[in-house]
């Protein structure tokens, strides 16, 4: 028992020399990686005015500063590592972590892969923060671009995180990526309502809408019979390009098309269904070239079924023996 414990003592006096012989190096180590702290501080500064004076957006100037001040940082953690450690090279931490590994490379797959994206759509710019764009089932407003991922805040003020990869590869509709959008509403008037006069009133009650363009022109356009009337496409465009002002814009014109149409006479359907009950109490019933199927009978209706009489009375006799008639 003895002999246990000395060892133990001995070992961890071992380790307490070790630690204080460690001392000189680390402090070294922690002054070297302080030095190169500052340094990538200033080379952040330096890329970021750099990429200011090129014109670069602000979210891109922000993330080539970062990558520059990640990189610097990076090799100041090596050779600080190299400094507490001399026997440690650069080759034996990357090897120490697994950097050459299949293993590791297949886990940082994705890692790199929205990492490059994000990079490449800070470069390519096809769309910007504050941009409204759809992406898939996700549709809202881009609030950041981050090396790894973009935000997405929906329209009812959710948050969407998108990784790059998927942005980069896939389609993307960007709904604000011009000046003006066109818009176009589908309005359906009656069957024998004149179209060229329902398009004028569209067209003259549309002049009045203040988020409605002038130019290009609004346009009034006969898409076709539909079930229970004339449908129009009607076609406008607004600015800015915004889902609000799509919804508001939207909201204004029914508003104006529908008094408009009204007041000038012109019929706004809706469906109409007519529904025929077959009682079966002609005669003809049961014929299917001479039965009538439902439609009321007329003066000239052939009398009420043999068949029906029968099973009319047949029903009158049960009644009467159920209830000991």
């Amino acid at each position: 028992m003895e002999y246990q414990l000395d060892a133990a003592w001995e070992r961890l006096q071992n380790i307490w020399q070790g630690f204080v012989a460690l001392l000189p190096n680390l402090a070294f180590g922690l002054l070297v990686y302080f030095v190169v702290y500052l340094f990538a501080l200033g080379v952040g500064r330096g890329v970021a005015r750099v990429a200011t004076r090129s014109g670069q957006p602000r979210h891109i100037v922000k993330i080539f500063s970062r990558l520059g001040r990640g990189a610097v940082n990076l090799i100041g953690a090596i050779i600080a590592l190299s400094v507490v450690l001399p026997s440690l090279d650069a080759a034996s931490v990357f090897g120490a972590l697994g950097i050459g590994s299949v293993a590791v490379g297949f886990a940082a797959k994705d890692i790199f892969q929205n990492m490059l994206a994000g990079i490449l759509l800070l470069v390519t710019r096809p769309f910007h923060i504050g941009d409204q764009i759809v992406s898939g089932p996700h549709e809202g407003t881009v609030e950041d671009i981050q090396i790894r991922a973009t935000l997405l805040r929906t329209y009812d003020n959710r948050r969407v995180v998108i990784p790059n990869s998927e942005l980069y590869t896939n389609r993307v509709v960007v709904n604000t990526a011009y000046e003006a959008r066109r818009i176009h509403l589908m309005i359906t008037i009656g069957v024998s309502d004149e179209v060229d006069k329902a398009g004028a009133v569209i067209l003259s009650s549309i002049a009045k809408v203040d988020r409605v363009l002038h130019e290009p022109k609004p346009v009034v356009l006969f898409q076709g019979l539909g079930d229970f009337g004339v449908n129009l496409e009607v076609r406008y465009w607004i600015q800015p390009t915004i889902m609000r002002e799509v919804v508001e814009s939207t909201d204004e014109v029914y508003r104006a098309i529908a008094p408009a149409l009204t007041a000038a006479g012109v019929d706004m359907p809706f469906p109409t269904y007519q529904i025929l009950f077959h009682d079966q109490t002609e005669e003809t019933d049961g014929e299917r070239g001479r039965q009538r199927e439902g439609w009321p009978p007329s003066k000239e209706a052939p009398a009420p079924g043999k068949q029906r009489r029968e099973q009319s009375a047949t029903g009158t006799r049960a009644g009467e023996l159920f209830h000991g008639g």
